[in-house]
């Protein structure tokens, strides 16, 4: 398998070359050549089989022969066996007639992004160490991406890793996961800015040629085709267990960077039987604004109960888009740079038309959010923290055929958002023991300024890279 840029300014690359990269040369993001096809037969062979053997089988046609099967076997096991707190890794819980939650919070930071970055840790350590190399990864965060990449490069010998929040716009638990980590290649900005002017100065290093290639610059955020792959995994599982390939599923996904979505969108590429993509959007809803209007325009951002969604760029829109216009990366250059230039870009009804065959959206404010977090408590007992009421909040309003099991994913656990659960159904949710001391543990933390030069000054005065 190799990789191509959206934006086809890159010679084809390998899989282990787009992992230590993350972003291309040309500012694009890498995807696969060709989409891997999965037979109905296949997919019967993978019905009830464990975890690790769904993600070795899903993930080996993108790997190739760059990473022996062996070792992706080792790194399968040590991750989802060894770091999951759930048998079943990615269990199904049942809370209505074919209505389920996805609980993707097992992992030890309680959210959904360990699924990947447990892995893409690994992933680096080997490589790195194969090569003899050394890398400087910077990522932004909204809350959870964080925690993840650092859980996951804490011990990794060969990283030095710098991760940009938005200062104040976390929750206390998320903010705590990152900062309370002591380790010495390990580093935390809290940024004068949100999300989006986070990940504006992740791209701004990333296409500064001379620093980029000084600093050995990698990513672990979702513009890394790694982490895309790795997501892959929980949607086949998810299907497989409710009666894949001979019974469709639907799939609810609260998003903000398309990045979990976006996943979804390749297992049916793939060949996997979905038949509806919901997305939950909350009042930051630039996804659900383009699918209704064609035109991608960001706006303010607005602070709310699901911080991990305000957003107001859709990095890994990107992916998609390029295989809505057939490829054609000189358009995708051209779109994306009016993105940039003028905040917005609009397509063409023809390309509207698909990509609304394709996915739904939903937007779902604060007071619907609580809204869903309160019936779905009274009625069953379950408890949703507000970035999963928003996705199920969606998923909901969409659903039209009740014999098409509907998995909403549940994307942190409700004790990360405790305040918001409190708010909306009296209960305030506890931390599972390994994080029950959270609150007491010393932070490390540097507030910077929204300034490129501040930050690279940084990232230059404090990785081992230098």
């Amino acid at each position: 398998m190799k990789y191509r840029s959206t934006r086809g300014g890159e010679a084809a690359q390998s899989f282990t070359d787009v992992l230590l990269k993350g972003l291309a040369s040309d500012g694009g993001l890498f995807i696969p050549e060709e989409w891997p096809s999965f037979s109905a037969e296949e997919m019967k062979m993978l019905a009830g089989a464990p975890y690790i053997d769904i993600a070795q089988a899903v993930t080996a046609p993108f790997i190739g022969n760059d990473i022996a099967p062996d070792v992706m076997k080792r790194i399968f096991a040590e991750t989802y066996q060894g770091e999951f707190k759930h048998s079943c890794v990615a269990p199904l819980v049942q809370i209505g007639p074919n209505v389920w939650i996805m609980e993707l919070f097992h992992g030890p930071t309680l959210a959904f992004k360990d699924y990947a970055l447990q892995v893409l840790g690994r992933l680096f350590d080997h490589v790195l160490s194969e090569r003899g190399e050394r890398v400087t990864i910077v990522g932004a965060t909204s809350g959870d991406t964080g925690s993840a990449a650092i859980e996951a490069c804490k011990g990794c010998k060969n990283i030095d890793i710098f991760i940009l929040h938005p200062e104040g716009r976390t929750s206390e638990v998320q903010r705590r996961q990152m900062t309370t980590i002591d380790a010495p290649n390990v580093h935390n900005i809290a940024l004068d800015g949100n999300f989006d002017d986070c990940q504006n100065l992740v791209k701004a290093m990333f296409n500064d040629t001379k620093f980029r290639g000084d600093m050995n610059l990698s990513a672990v955020n979702s513009i890394n085709w790694a982490r895309i792959m790795a997501q892959i995994i929980y949607y086949f599982s998810a299907a497989l267990s409710l009666g894949a390939p001979t019974r469709k599923v639907s799939f609810a996904v609260p998003t903000g960077n398309f990045g979990n979505v976006y996943a979804a969108y390749a297992a049916r590429q793939m060949g996997l039987p979905i038949k509806r993509l919901i997305i939950g959007s909350n009042q930051n809803d630039i996804l659900t604004r383009f699918f209704e209007t064609g035109t991608m325009k960001g706006e303010e951002v607005a602070p709310s109960l699901s911080p991990s969604m305000d957003i107001q760029i859709s990095s890994n829109f990107e992916r998609y888009l390029c295989d809505l216009l057939g490829r054609d990366t000189a358009s995708i250059a051209k779109l994306m740079d009016a993105f940039k230039d003028q905040g917005k870009f609009s397509i063409g009804d023809e390309y509207m038309s698909q990509a609304r065959r394709e996915f739904d959206a939903h937007r779902c404010d604060d007071e619907q959010t609580k809204q869903m977090m309160a019936v779905c408590y009274n009625e069953t007992g379950y408890v949703l923290d507000p970035h999963t009421a928003v996705g199920l909040c969606a998923g909901m309003q969409v659903r039209e055929d009740p014999s098409i099991s509907l998995v909403a994913l549940a994307c942190a656990h409700p004790a990360k958002f405790p305040d918001a659960v409190q708010s909306a159904i009296g209960m305030r949710p506890d931390l599972p023991p390994h994080l029950a001391d959270l609150y007491d543990r010393k932070e490390h933390v540097t507030s910077l300024s929204n300034d490129l030069a501040t930050v690279q000054d940084f990232v230059r005065a404090n990785a081992g890279a230098v």
